[in-house]
C-alpha cells in the first residue's frame, strides 16, 4: 500500500481583485502558508508520494517571495514530489518550471506526450500542459499491463467536457487500467469516484478565492494498492467562502433575524449574506456597519420582497399608490425578477420617507 498525499489548483500568487490591494497581498501571504501545511501533511502521514496535478501557480508571474517559499517547502518534504502543470502554469520557456532550480526529490513533467516513471512499488504516469489549451485527451491511448503492479497517474484535465483544457471521459479513464488517477482543474472536490476499475478523483483547490469556491477546501490523503484505493480528505484553508440567506419575514429586529442565520464562528469567513423575505426595506448600512467586524469580509444583498399589506396600497389615490400600481403590474409580468423587486421597495421608502435609495 501506497500512501499519497494529492492535491492541485493552489493558484499561487491569485490576485484577489475584489479585495483591497492589503487584504489582497495578505491573502497571497496565507497561500504561501498553504505549502508549509502541505508539507507538514506529508511528514505527518509519512507519506510516500505528493502529487500535484496542476495549476499550481495562477500564471508564469510569479513573486519572488512565492518561488522562494515554494521551493523550500517542496525540499522538506521527505518523499518524492510530482508535478503535472496545468493551463495557468503550463511547462514552456519563460516558466517558473524552466527558470528555478528545484530540489532533487520533485520530479516536473515536462512534454505534452505521456512520460512513465518507474518506483519503488508502482509505475507513474504524468504529463504537462505546453500551453494555455489543449484539445486532446491527456489519457490518449494509454492502457496500462496487467502486472499485479500498483499504477498511478497525475494529470490535468477535464473530466466529462470536451473543450480546450484536457478533456477526459470516463471511457478514456476506464480504458487506461491505471488504479488511481490523480487530477486537476476543477476547484470543487469530487470525492472517490471510480470508472470501470480505475478510482480516480479531484481535491479541489486548497483554498477558496470567489463565490464560486464556496465551503473548506483542502487536499487528499489517499492510501492505493493493486484494485484499491482509499481517500480522506483534510482541510487546509484558512478562510472560507459562504453564502447565507437570512429570512427577515416577520422580524421585528432584522439585526438579530439575520444573526440567528449565522454560524457560530465568523472570524474567518469571507461572507456573502442574502436577506430573503418579505418586509421593509432593510438599512443595509446599519447591518453592515454591525456585523462586518465580526467577518474577515461581508456583503449584503437585498432580496426582500414587498408585504402584502404595502401592495395593498396601490388602491390609494395618492402618488405611493400611482407608483405601487404601475411596479404591480410590472412585477407581476415578471415575478422573478429582483431588480423590480427592489425598485418597488426602494422607491416606496424614498416616497414616505424621503430616504436614500
Amino acid at each position: 500500500m501506497l500512501k499519497i498525499i494529492h492535491g492541485a489548483d493552489f493558484h499561487l500568487d491569485s490576485p484577489f481583485s475584489g479585495l483591497t490591494p492589503e487584504r489582497a497581498a495578505q491573502r497571497r501571504g496565507e497561500q504561501r502558508e498553504l505549502l508549509d501545511a502541505l508539507a507538514g501533511l506529508a511528514r505527518e502521514k509519512r507519506a510516500d508520494l505528493v502529487l500535484l496535478a496542476g495549476d499550481l501557480l495562477d500564471s508564469e508571474h510569479v513573486y519572488r517571495e512565492t518561488a522562494q517559499a515554494l521551493r523550500s517547502a517542496l525540499a522538506s518534504i521527505p518523499c518524492p514530489v510530482f508535478i503535472s502543470p496545468g493551463n495557468h502554469d503550463f511547462y514552456g520557456e519563460r516558466s517558473a518550471w524552466t527558470a528555478l532550480d528545484w530540489p532533487e526529490n520533485v520530479h516536473i513533467f515536462a512534454s505534452g506526450a505521456l512520460e512513465q516513471v518507474d518506483l519503488s512499488g508502482c509505475t507513474l504516469w504524468g504529463r504537462a500542459f505546453t500551453d494555455a489549451h489543449q484539445q486532446s485527451c491527456p489519457l490518449a491511448r494509454l492502457s496500462v499491463p496487467d502486472d499485479g503492479k500498483l499504477h498511478l497517474a497525475v494529470l490535468h484535465g477535464n473530466v466529462g467536457q470536451d473543450g480546450d483544457y484536457g478533456p477526459i471521459s470516463p471511457a478514456d479513464i476506464a480504458a487506461s487500467g491505471l488504479d488511481y488517477l490523480a487530477l486537476g482543474h476543477v476547484h470543487q472536490g469530487s470525492g472517490l469516484q471510480k470508472a470501470g476499475n480505475t478510482f480516480w478523483a479531484y481535491p479541489g483547490c486548497p483554498e477558496g478565492r470567489g463565490f464560486d469556491e464556496l465551503g473548506e477546501k483542502g487536499v487528499l490523503y489517499v492510501e492505493a494498492e493493486p484494485g484499491a484505493a482509499r481517500a480522506q480528505f483534510i482541510p487546509l484553508s484558512k478562510r472560507r467562502y459562504e453564502i447565507i440567506s437570512a429570512d427577515i419575514t416577520g422580524a421585528g429586529d432584522v439585526l438579530s433575524a439575520v444573526r440567528a442565520a449565522l454560524p457560530a464562528d465568523t472570524e474567518n469567513l469571507i461572507c456573502r449574506v442574502i436577506l430573503t423575505g418579505e418586509g421593509r426595506v432593510p438599512d443595509l448600512p446599519a447591518l453592515e456597519r454591525e456585523l462586518e467586524p465580526k467577518f474577515y469580509g461581508l456583503t449584503l444583498l437585498d432580496r426582500t420582497r414587498l408585504t402584502r399589506d404595502l401592495w395593498a396600497r396601490r388602491e390609494e389615490d395618492t402618488l405611493t399608490g400611482l407608483f405601487l400600481r404601475t411596479m404591480w403590474e410590472k412585477c407581476r409580468e415578471n415575478p422573478d425578477d429582483p431588480v423590480l423587486q427592489l425598485a418597488a421597495r426602494y422607491g416606496l421608502a424614498a416616497l414616505e420617507g424621503g430616504e436614500e435609495a
